[in-house]
C-alpha cells in the first residue's frame, strides 16, 4: 500500500525513520534512470530539499513538529511560484522568463508547515488539457499497463505520478476542470479538488480566474484532509467517516454515463452496489442542467475567455512556441465578446441555485471521474481528432463541478490489478469538510488506497 501521511508520521515519531532517509528515498526515485523521474519533474531541488529535511530533524529532536507534514516530500504542479525558480507552467515560452520573485502562497504555507518540496512536477502545457501529455518535456506513463504507455491524466500529470510511484508523499495540483481528479483516477489515488476560494491562487499561474481551484492528490481522504488544511490556512479537523446508513447519494440520469466503456461501467456499478449493500441509499436523478451545460459553453466557456485575457500578447507574438493543440483552444476565446461574458456569468450563476436545489437532500453526487480508462498515450499522440475526442470525454464529467463551484474527491474503487477508475463524491461550494467526511465513510466501503503500482 502506498504509505499515508500518518504512518510515516507515527515512523518519525518512534525513531524508525528520518526526514532525510524519506527525502533522499524519493530523490533516488526521482533520478532512477530507469523511471518516470525525468518525465514527471521538470525541476528537482536536490540541495534544498535536503536542507529542509535536515532542518525537520533537527527540529523534531528537539521536540518540535510543525504540522502532519512536517519532514514528509511533497512535490508541487509547475505552475506555482518558487522563489529563484522561473515558473514554466509545461511550456517552453516561459523557459526563459525571469525567476520568481516570491513563493506562492501556497508554496510558503508547505514550507512553514514543515514539507520538503522536492521539486517541480510537469504538466500540460498551460494547463490546458485532462490528458497529460506535454510535447516539450515528455508524458509521464501512468503506473497502470506501464509496458503500453498510459496517459497519467491531466494537467496535473507528473503531481499524480510522483505519488504513485512515491517520489513525493503528497503532490499539490490544481483543477480548473478535472486537473486533480483526472490524474487521481488514473493513478489510482485520492484527490481533492476543494471550492475554489478556500485556497488562494496567489503566486499560480492562471488558467481560469474563475475555476482555478487547488487541492491535493494522495493515498487517503485523510492524506488529503492533511495537506487541504495547510493549503487553506485552516485548522485541521480530521474526517469522520459517516455510517452508510446515513448516507443518501445521488446520481445523475443524464450524460455521464454515456460513452463509458464496460470496465469503467461495472466498476462503478459495483461500487453503487457496494454503498447500498452497506445501508447508503442511492437514487437516480434526473439533473437536466447538465445537460445545458455543452450548448452554455459553446463559444468557449469561461476558461477560454480567461485564458485568451492572459494569453493574448504572448500568444500573438510567439504563436509558433506553444504546443498547437493547446493554442488552438486558449484562440477560441478571442472571438467571445464582453457581452457573452458578463451573459455567461449570469448565466452560471442561476444554473448553480438549480443544481444545487435539486442536490439538496443529498449527501453527495456519485459518478465516474472518466467513463473510459487511461488511452494509450502513443494513439493520442498520433491523432488530433483522436486527442480532442479523448479530451472532451475525459473532461465532461469533472468539469460540471468545476461549474458548480463545488467540491469533490475522486477515489479509487477498482479491483487491484485491474485498471485503476476514479468514483466521483462531489457536492456544492463550501460543503468540503461534509464531502471529507463523507469519502472517509465511503473508502472504508470501497477502498480508496490502492497498493503501489495500482
Amino acid at each position: 500500500m502506498l504509505p499515508t501521511i500518518r504512518a510515516l508520521q507515527e515512523q518519525l515519531a518512534q525513531g524508525k525513520t528520518t526526514s532525510l532517509e524519506l527525502t533522499e528515498a524519493a530523490l533516488a526515485r526521482i533520478d532512477d534512470s530507469n523511471g518516470e523521474g525525468r518525465r514527471v519533474f521538470t525541476q528537482v531541488f536536490h540541495d534544498e530539499a535536503r536542507a529542509a529535511a535536515r532542518a525537520a530533524d533537527t527540529l523534531r529532536a528537539a521536540g518540535l513538529v510543525r504540522s502532519p507534514l512536517d519532514g514528509l516530500p511533497v512535490s508541487v504542479k509547475d505552475l506555482f511560484d518558487v522563489a529563484g525558480r522561473v515558473t514554466w507552467a509545461g511550456s517552453a515560452v516561459l523557459k526563459n522568463a525571469p525567476p520568481a520573485q516570491a513563493n506562492a502562497e501556497i508554496v510558503q504555507r508547505l514550507i512553514n508547515a514543515g514539507a520538503i518540496i522536492v521539486g517541480k512536477t510537469n504538466m500540460t502545457e498551460f494547463a490546458f488539457s485532462g490528458l497529460g501529455l506535454n510535447p516539450h518535456y515528455g508524458t509521464p506513463s501512468s503506473p497502470w499497463d506501464r509496458a503500453a504507455g498510459r496517459i497519467p491524466g491531466g494537467s496535473s500529470s507528473g503531481a499524480g505520478v510522483s505519488v504513485a510511484d512515491q517520489m513525493a508523499v503528497a503532490a499539490i495540483g490544481t483543477d480548473t476542470g478535472g486537473s486533480i481528479r483526472i490524474p487521481s483516477a488514473f493513478n489510482g489515488l485520492v484527490g481533492f479538488k476543494p471550492t475554489a476560494r478556500r485556497v488562494p491562487a496567489d503566486g499560480a499561474l492562471p488558467l481560469s480566474f474563475s475555476l482555478d481551484s487547488i487541492g491535493p492528490l494522495a493515498a487517503s481522504v485523510e492524506c488529503c484532509a492533511i495537506v487541504d488544511a495547510v493549503l487553506s490556512g485552516q485548522a485541521y479537523k480530521a474526517p469522520k467517516a459517516v455510517q452508510a446508513s446515513n448516507m443518501r447519494f445521488a446520481v445523475p440520469s443524464s450524460m455521464v454515463m454515456e460513452g463509458a466503456d464496460d470496465h469503467v461501467r461495472s466498476t462503478f456499478q459495483q461500487a453503487l452496489e457496494s454503498l447500498k449493500a452497506a445501508g447508503a441509499g442511492v437514487e437516480t436523478i434526473d439533473l437536466p442542467e447538465f445537460d445545458q451545460l455543452p450548448y452554455i459553453n459553446r463559444l468557449g466557456g469561461l476558461v477560454c475567455a480567461e485564458a485568451w485575457s492572459w494569453h493574448r500578447s504572448l500568444i500573438t507574438e510567439r504563436p509558433d512556441e506553444y504546443d498547437p493543440r493547446v493554442s488552438s483552444r486558449i484562440k477560441r476565446g478571442k472571438d467571445i465578446s464582453s457581452a457573452d461574458y458578463i451573459e455567461l456569468l449570469q448565466t452560471r450563476k442561476n444554473w448553480i441555485a438549480s443544481v444545487e436545489a435539486r442536490l439538496r437532500q443529498y449527501d453527495a453526487l456519485l459518478m465516474p471521474v472518466s467513463p473510459v480508462v487511461a488511452p494509450k498515450i502513443q494513439d493520442l499522440q498520433a491523432s488530433d481528432d483522436a486527442y480532442f475526442a479523448a479530451n472532451g470525454l475525459i473532461l465532461r464529467n469533472p468539469t460540471l463541478i468545476n461549474f458548480l463551484d463545488g467540491c469533490a474527491l475522486s477515489l479509487p474503487c477498482h479491483q487491484p490489478g485491474t485498471a485503476p477508475v476514479g468514483l466521483m463524491v462531489a457536492g456544492p461550494a463550501m460543503h468540503d469538510q461534509h464531502i471529507l467526511d463523507i469519502g472517509a465513510g465511503i473508502q472504508a466501503i470501497v477502498g480508496g488506497q490502492t497498493p503501489c503500482g495500482v
